[in-house]
């Protein structure tokens, strides 16, 4: 299969374990790379943070680690929400995403595995809606859906990835045909793994350090505003290689892992779902393959 990464590479770094974990999958042709933006605040400078930049710095000093500097295209998103003027916009990105999702000389699916906000996928899909039919969304991100887990204790009212850009979201949801994979928050708290396994990887190679390094300089900025990870780290953005690379071999699908089918909804400004009988279908994950993930995970990243 072919695959597009987009992620927020400048904030939390499960992200990067999850980019590494594909490039090291021999399955996944890792045909682009897009760094893309944190949350925006509309009050925001238009010259600070520079997130999106941040994170094709962060993406490239991966690939040097990994010895494929130069080999895997690196783009930069927009540096804020879909259709803010006062922010660079998507036009790099879109032209990447365009190039390889509009291609004719190849029939290997391609699907568009997203950990962060829908920015540049949404402007791509605004710019050329053909590209709709021709990749899968695999996105980690909206809320729980109705009759399924409760959100967890002194959850915010909208999920994180959804609230980096809900227009963005809104759009590709409801106005958009791509179909859609989602792993809600209650799919994605499952991918635990403990502090205790990240040591072991930390020791295990020059990769696996690195990775490791950049989780514990996250905790140790935590601890420095009083808050305490405890014995575990979510590596969230995870699934997006489950339920790719990882794939049953006859029949492939990602059989491992559960879902069930829903008409696509509508998404609220807070991200609530907004029922439509006749959207088209999607998988909502329920439960993720972990024993796969990260057994896998670990075997490829120690060394």
């Amino acid at each position: 299969m072919r695959v597009i990464v987009d992620n927020d590479f400048a904030g939390d770094p499960d992200g990067l374990f999850q980019l590494a974990h594909a490039l090291r999958s021999p399955s996944a042709d890792v045909r682009l790379i897009v760094g893309s933006h944190l949350h925006s605040p509309q009050d925001a400078e238009p010259d600070d943070g520079h997130q999106a930049d941040k994170a094709a710095a962060k993406v490239r000093e991966l690939l040097g680690v990994m010895g494929l500097a130069g080999r895997v295209p690196v783009v930069r998103g927009a540096e804020g929400v879909l259709g803010r003027k006062d922010r660079r916009n998507s036009a790099e990105a879109v032209a990447a995403i365009l190039a390889e999702g509009m291609r004719s000389d190849v029939n290997t699916p391609l699907f568009y595995t997203a950990g962060a906000g829908l920015t540049d996928l949404a402007a791509a899909l605004q710019a050329e809606p053909r590209l709709a039919q021709r990749m899968t969304l695999v996105w980690i991100g909206g809320a729980e859906h109705p009759g399924g887990a409760l959100p967890p204790p002194g959850a915010t009212s909208g999920e994180y990835n959804f609230t980096i850009d809900p227009a963005a979201a809104q759009f590709v949801f409801g106005q958009s045909d791509i179909p859609i994979w989602q792993v809600p928050r209650d799919a994605y708290r499952q991918m635990l793994v403990s502090f205790a396994e990240l040591r072991a990887l930390a020791q295990s190679g020059p990769l696996g350090a690195w990775l490791v390094g950049n989780v514990e300089r996250m905790r140790g900025a935590l601890a420095e505003r009083g808050m305490n990870l405890g014995e575990t780290y979510a590596l969230g953005d995870s699934p997006l290689v489950t339920l790719t690379a990882l794939q049953s071999a006859f029949e492939p699908d990602p059989a491992s892992s559960r879902y069930h089918l829903v008409p696509t909804p509508r998404l609220g400004s807070d991200g609530a779902y907004q029922l439509r009988p006749d959207g088209r279908p999607m998988r909502v994950y329920d439960w993720i393959d972990t024993r796969l993930t990260f057994a896998d995970m670990f075997a490829k990243l120690s060394h």
